[in-house]
C-alpha cells in the first residue's frame, strides 16, 4: 500500500530540507507538498485544484507548518479537527517557533505532536526517520481513515 505524507510548508528551503531528509533516510512513501493553508485544505477536502482527487490518495499523516500564507497553520488544524472526515487524521506540527504558547495552542486544537524544526540537517534527517517509522510503519491507521475523506 502506498502511504502518503502531506507536507504543508511555504518556505522553499525548509521544503527542500525536509524532502532531502526523507530521501536520505530511505523513506519510500510519497510526499505530497502544498505551500499554503488554503491549498492544504483543498487537498484534504478534495476541492479547488484538488477536486476529483482519488480518496485512495489521502495522507496517512500531515506535517504542518504554523506560519503559512492565506490560511495559517492553526486555522488549518482547527478545520481538520472540526470536520468529521478528517478529525482523526494524525497531524504533526513542524515549526521553528520556540514559543510555549504556540505549542499549547496546537496541542489544545488536537495536534498529535509538536516538533521544533531542527536547524542541523542530521537532526532533521533523524527526525524524519522517526516520524516515518512511527506514523507510517508502527502506528495502526484507523479503519475509517482509509475511506472517510
Amino acid at each position: 500500500m502506498n502511504q502518503r505524507i502531506l507536507l504543508v510548508e511555504d518556505n522553499p528551503t525548509d521544503e527542500k530540507l525536509a524532502l532531502r531528509a526523507f530521501r536520505g533516510c530511505a523513506v519510500r512513501h510519497e510526499i505530497v507538498v502544498v505551500r499554503d493553508g488554503a491549498e492544504a485544505l483543498d487537498y484534504l477536502f478534495r476541492t479547488g485544484t484538488h477536486a476529483g482527487r482519488n480518496p485512495a490518495d489521502d495522507p496517512r499523516v500531515i506535517l504542518l507548518d504554523l506560519k503559512l500564507p492565506r490560511i495559517d497553520g492553526l486555522d488549518v488544524l482547527r478545520r481538520i479537527r472540526e470536520d468529521e472526515r478528517t478529525r482523526l487524521l494524525p497531524v504533526v506540527v513542524l515549526s521553528a517557533s520556540r514559543e510555549d504558547e504556540d505549542m499549547r495552542r496546537c496541542l489544545s486544537l488536537g495536534a498529535n505532536a509538536y516538533l521544533r524544526k531542527p536547524v542541523d540537517f542530521l537532526q532533521f534527517e533523524a527526525a524524519a526517520r522517526l516520524l516515518a517509522a512511527f506514523w507510517l510503519e508502527l502506528n495502526e491507521p484507523l479503519p475509517l481513515q482509509r475511506s472517510s475523506v
